[in-house]
């Protein structure tokens, strides 16, 4: 049995902690989370989807605020003798007193086909910049940001009609044989990481609340991107009466009109002219109120 301890916060590592946890190749000894975080109207203090499946398995659960400064956690990872850490999306950087501890190594999944998309946000990152494809790496920790040697990695195809959402949901569907495999080809010696390559490096960065805001100057779709990269996380959106107008599925029509302006009202939604084309907006979600058709919205403002 290789044993391991599993770095992760949010649920797109939930199903490669169950899928681990029920190898009969793979002994999860503990599971290292952060801290449990207010949600919510009420603020209420809540549990990763991490901390809750350990918690019912009766793993050990570790919530560091952050691991590099608190060694008595490391000491207690230490006893546990792990042959690997695996970390997905757990949120924090680690040290190299971490990741030394380790019998091997640590081994990361990263959301993209690195180099590229390097950083916080390679899911949304990939989308809005209108990417075709992108994947899934697992990878050696080191220091410098996802810069380790690439151990395996898949391709993932982004038709139009992806949004992150979904996109998300393919990450986490794939991503638990792949650590699997990883884990279980370095220590047969059937695996070789390859260094990564320096060309075609670009950084998927935190997004800023300013690129959120929909500029109706830029290309269809340019703007078609935005909304699928961040779709509902956090929304892009448009200003309408002094109110936000979040925009959450789109098409991009072939004919023009002024930037900014509902050119038409159809069936399908609302025609908005854009700097090349026009943009449909099928769906939104006004202020105040919940999701629904854009025509429906638009029908509203006449009454």
């Amino acid at each position: 049995m290789i044993n391991i301890v599993f770095f992760g916060t949010p649920d797109i590592g939930l199903k490669s902690l169950e899928y681990l946890y029920n190898s009969d190749k793979i002994n999860v000894l503990a599971v290292v989370t952060q801290p449990d975080k207010p949600a919510g109207r009420g603020h209420k203090l809540t549990m990763s989807p991490i901390k809750e499946f350990a918690l019912s398995k009766n793993l050990p659960v570790f919530q560091p605020k952050s691991i590099r400064k608190e060694p008595e956690i490391q000491e207690e990872l230490k006893k546990l003798n792990p042959d690997f850490f695996v970390t997905f999306a757990f949120g924090q950087i680690l040290s190299q007193e971490v990741l030394d501890i380790p019998k091997y190594e640590t081994i990361n999944l990263h959301a993209s086909l690195l180099p590229k998309y390097r950083g916080a946000n390679p899911i949304q990152r990939v989308i809005i910049d209108g990417e075709k494809e992108t994947g899934i790496c697992t990878m050696i920790t080191e220091l410098g940001l996802d810069c380790g040697d690439v151990c395996m990695r898949e391709v993932i195809q982004i038709p139009d009609t992806m949004n992150c959402e979904d996109l998300y949901e393919e990450i986490s569907e794939k991503s638990p044989k792949m650590i699997e495999k990883t884990l279980i080809g370095i220590v047969e010696n059937t695996l070789t990481p390859e260094k990564q390559c320096e060309n075609g490096v670009c950084m998927a960065n935190k997004l800023t609340k300013e690129e959120t805001q929909i500029d109706w100057t830029k290309p269809a779709r340019e703007i078609h991107n935005l909304v699928r990269g961040i779709y509902k996380s956090p929304s892009a959106y448009f200003m309408h009466n002094d109110k936000i107008v979040k925009v959450l599925e789109t098409r991009v029509i072939e004919k023009s009109g002024k930037c900014g302006e509902f050119v038409s009202i159809t069936k399908d939604g609302i025609e908005v002219g854009c700097g090349k084309n026009c943009l449909l907006l099928v769906k939104v979600k006004p202020e105040g109120k919940g999701e629904m058709l854009a025509r429906d919205w638009a029908n509203g403002l006449k009454k």
